[in-house]
């Protein structure tokens, strides 16, 4: 029961999240106290744990400042199904739109994925011994009905004695798989039968059909069609990707994996509610038209948020206890435009700061995922080692930072922009002009060369991606 997350204080959640995410103090402790509470929750006695809710947080913050991202770093902290919508999504209309039940739907299909993985795993040794006897018999098919009589072109044995058939079989048998084992024959094509789809997928079932519906009834039609298998001939490298696929699904008890996942996705799932800002009405201007929709949107948004219960393909999930973060700009709206039910059920708001050329400096830098780093793996695949020097990287910061102040700030999104045209030569000449074993160093004086275009220009808009 979120065993990941047992020996996680709150300060060791802010110090995971601070390898990623660069500033933002405030929102770190936020979801770090709501992380650690959800394992206190499970620990908690058994006659209040029910009663205890998630504190759903909402984070206020420009584009860019790593709303997202501090959303998703938690979830995988927590090994917990993720799943991330916009909104606005929910405000189109006829088949495009989306109900809102769909996202607990996607926080389901995502804890499943993510048991099977977990059990495919925990299966992968024994499903690899018998993937192991499947390629063998194709290579050199086993004789049956156990020893047979001796053949005339049999040759003695150590002792004198004739090999039979059987033997002789079980010899070359033995042999091969010491190679098969020995990656001897990875490139050696052969013939095997895999499962397809005993039916294509079903279209549209008409008016009235909503996705849950329409998925059911997809299974059960699927279900009750035999399964088909057909013949592939492909390398042993191959043929093990696939089967081991296929027989790991087989060992895995898939009663046990929806039973365990509707558990994980009711426990520890988080659901990140992006540009919720979008569907608030604009200060109580009454009327109707969009106000009336983005309204609309909100009423149904609020009991899922609230707690209910949602059909899915893989069972009943209750939403009591999913932790709802929702994050928006809020440059016209304001959090208490959204109807007052809603703002009751998000009663941590955290506001996010805008990013200063110092954070772009450290963006650039020190987390595990910087951009810089990004690019050096790009190159190191190609045998080219690059390197930015700190004189570099805090020119690349202050152009960021200046684009975002004279156009429109995008936040770090912004380094994107600016690293994309600095390095974009040197990514199309690697490895035609530029050979493996260069190294590049990227200085200032290249920074500025390369960006001038963009420091002289006061209409960037063409450089905004």
């Amino acid at each position: 029961m979120l065993d990941s997350i047992e020996h996680l204080t709150p300060a060791q959640i802010v110090e995971e999240l601070d390898k990623y995410i660069i500033g933002q103090k405030d929102a770190k402790r936020n979801v770090a106290i709501a992380l650690r509470n959800r394992w206190r929750r499970m620990n908690a006695d058994e006659s209040i744990r029910r009663e205890i809710v998630p504190n759903n947080i909402l984070m206020i913050g420009a584009t860019g400042v790593g709303k997202t991202e501090i959303a998703r770093r938690l979830a995988k902290i927590a090994d917990a199904p993720f799943t991330k919508v916009e909104a606005s999504k929910f405000t189109e209309v006829g088949y495009v739109g989306r109900d809102v039940e769909s996202m607990v739907r996607d926080l389901v299909e995502q804890s499943v994925n993510m048991v099977k993985t977990r059990k495919k795993e925990e299966v992968k040794q024994k499903a690899a011994e018998v993937v192991e006897d499947i390629i063998l018999d194709a290579l050199i098919p086993p004789i049956q009905g156990g020893r047979a009589t001796p053949s005339f072109s049999s040759s003695a044995d150590s002792n004198g004695m004739p090999d039979n058939d059987y033997e002789l079989n079980e010899r070359t048998r033995e042999k091969f798989r010491e190679k098969i084992r020995n990656g001897e024959l990875e490139d050696r094509k052969i013939e095997i039968r895999i499962q397809q789809s005993a039916m294509p997928g079903i279209g549209a079932m008409g008016p009235g059909m909503d996705e849950a519906s329409m998925m059911n009834i997809q299974e059960m039609i699927s279900g009750m069609m035999p399964k088909k298998t057909k013949k592939r001939k492909v390398t042993i490298a191959e043929a093990r990707k696939i089967l081991l696929e296929e027989e790991a699904s087989k060992l895995i008890d898939m009663d046990e994996v929806k039973e365990e996942a509707i558990f994980k996705a009711e426990n520890s799932g988080v659901i990140f509610i992006d540009e919720i800002d979008k569907v608030a009405s604009a200060s109580n201007k009454g009327g109707g038209g969009p106000d009336v929709s983005r309204e609309g949107v909100q009423r149904d948004l609020l009991p899922i948020v609230e707690g209910s219960t949602v059909n899915t393909k893989y069972g009943v999930i209750n939403t009591d206890h999913i932790l709802f973060i929702a994050a928006g700009a809020f440059h016209v709206a304001k959090p208490s435009d959204l109807i007052p039910e809603l703002q009751g059920r998000f009663p941590i708001r955290v506001e996010l700061q805008s990013l200063t050329k110092d954070d772009f400096y450290q963006i650039l830098k020190f987390p595990k995922n910087a951009l810089t780093k990004q690019y050096e793996a790009l190159l190191k695949a190609e045998d080219v080692e690059l390197s930015f020097a700190d004189e570099a990287l805090d020119e690349i910061a202050s152009i960021a930072f200046e684009v975002n102040s004279e156009v429109e700030n995008i936040g770090a999104r912004r380094l994107h922009t600016v690293m994309s045209r600095l390095l974009n030569d040197i990514l199309f000449d690697v490895p035609d002009k530029i050979g493996p074993n260069a190294h590049i160093v990227i200085n200032r004086e290249m920074v500025l060369e390369r960006l001038s275009d963009m420091v002289k220009n006061r209409d960037l808009s063409q450089y905004i991606l």
